[in-house]
């Protein structure tokens, strides 16, 4: 067997998945959340893949084989041993199915990590270090590590970066226009983030159109409560919208996106505000949410088809940088063979998907108004046949991702 455990470990929640290397079918899967507070919860699923054994063409549906555990939880440890009593109680067995290797997401490798990587106590040390470009991320990330490595003290862990798949963005792409003695003093460059799910639409998108990765453009938007776009050449990131942190490029469901840099110049001297509250601001106050009250894109919809004036001025800014992102990649790449959209926004909202592209026609690009709407999940395509530019909803997977990077670290 090559089972692979895919951990994703938060401030105060771990979320993970066990996998089977072979078929890539999800064996369980759980959250376990509210660490560190009074009342801790642990939900744990066991798939029918599992309780059907893991064998080829087994649904991924997931049955009523769901357990709770509510207890206090402290510690990013004690929630470890809160998941193997999980598995212990409710399986599949780890003894029976042991995983060969552990994969933890890590959200920031600055530029020292470009591909996954075997973690190591140095690998430790520096992840720490980089805390400093994502104070919110990789110390729960690097926590998460930690307590797994406790846990499972003889198998291969690999760190799968979200920056790693941008390491190929050119001087050009990645560099601010500030003092550069400055910039490398504090690493100041863009980053860009969503890397592991960027990377699997692309490849996902190649192999369902059956064509090499290598001879393709394409513009990818992974559209969630956190967007980026990111434009790919032959398999390599050469642009994406995320800087030297999540918050720059699209409109986000509370992030601003883009914004003038004097706008918090002027705020900190008329608001009289302060870099908490500014960062506050920008990262839980705006977005959607400034913009329009709600964050979430099911009540964005329903306040344009209302006739929701505040609602349908959120919705226009928002589809107005999408296509802002189309353009400039499209011009980036010299042309375009393949858009896909991902994510909860991106996969279940038609309606971003026909507006970001409706004045591109100039492009040859030509989106099906009955695929578009269609019921159907997976990936499919969403343009014309007559269309220029295959246009395609793309289901994104990193917890796959990183069991595949995973597996490929650890000699599977």
């Amino acid at each position: 067997m090559s089972d692979v455990l895919v951990i994703n470990s938060g401030s105060s929640s771990i979320k993970y998945q066990l996998l089977d290397g072979d078929s890539e079918q999800v064996l369980a899967k759980g959250l376990v959340e509210r660490i560190g507070q009074e009342s801790g919860l642990a939900r744990h699923t066991v798939t029918a893949a599992a309780l059907a054994g893991g064998s080829d063409g087994v649904s991924f549906t997931v049955t009523d084989a769901t357990s709770e555990i509510r207890r206090a939880i402290p510690d990013h440890t004690a929630g470890f041993q809160v998941m193997l009593e999980a598995f212990a109680q409710h399986g599949p067995s780890l003894s029976e199915r042991a995983p060969v290797a552990v994969g933890h997401r890590v959200v920031h490798g600055g530029a020292r990590f470009y591909e996954p990587t075997l973690v190591t106590p140095l690998v430790e040390i520096n992840i720490d270090e980089l805390s400093v470009l994502a104070p919110l991320h990789n110390p729960a990330n690097l926590a998460g590590i930690v307590a797994a490595r406790k846990a499972f003290p003889d198998v291969p862990h690999v760190a799968v970066f979200d920056t790693a798949f941008h390491q190929t963005l050119s001087p050009a792409a990645y560099t601010y226009a500030i003092d550069t003695q400055l910039a490398e003093a504090h690493r100041v460059r863009r980053y860009g983030f969503h890397g592991t799910s960027h990377q699997f639409v692309s490849e996902s998108a190649a192999a369902f159109l059956g064509r090499p990765l290598g001879e393709l453009k394409q513009i990818v938007f992974h559209l969630g409560n956190g967007a980026s776009a990111t434009a790919i050449d032959g398999g390599r990131s050469v642009e994406t919208s995320m800087g030297l942190t999540p918050l720059e490029g699209l409109v986000m469901g509370t992030r601003s996106g883009d914004l003038d840099p004097a706008v918090l110049l002027h705020l900190a001297r008329r608001a009289d505000m302060s870099i908490s509250d500014l960062d506050d601001l920008l990262n839980k106050r705006s977005g959607l949410l400034g913009l329009a009250g709600v964050s979430d894109m099911r009540d964005i919809r329903a306040g344009v088809d209302a006739g929701d004036v505040r609602i349908t001025r959120a919705w226009d800014v928002y589809i107005h940088r999408l296509r802002a992102y189309a353009g400039a990649y499209l011009a980036q790449l010299g042309g375009v063979d393949v858009i896909s959209f991902t994510a909860g926004v991106g996969e279940n909202t038609p309606e971003v998907r026909s507006e970001s592209l409706a004045t591109f026609g100039f492009a040859g690009i030509e989106i099906d108004p009955a695929r578009n709407t269609a019921p159907e999940r997976g990936t499919r395509v969403i343009s014309t046949d007559a269309s220029a530019v295959t246009v395609l909803v793309v289901p994104t997977n990193e917890e796959l991702e990183i069991a595949r990077q995973t597996l490929q670290v650890a000699g599977g």
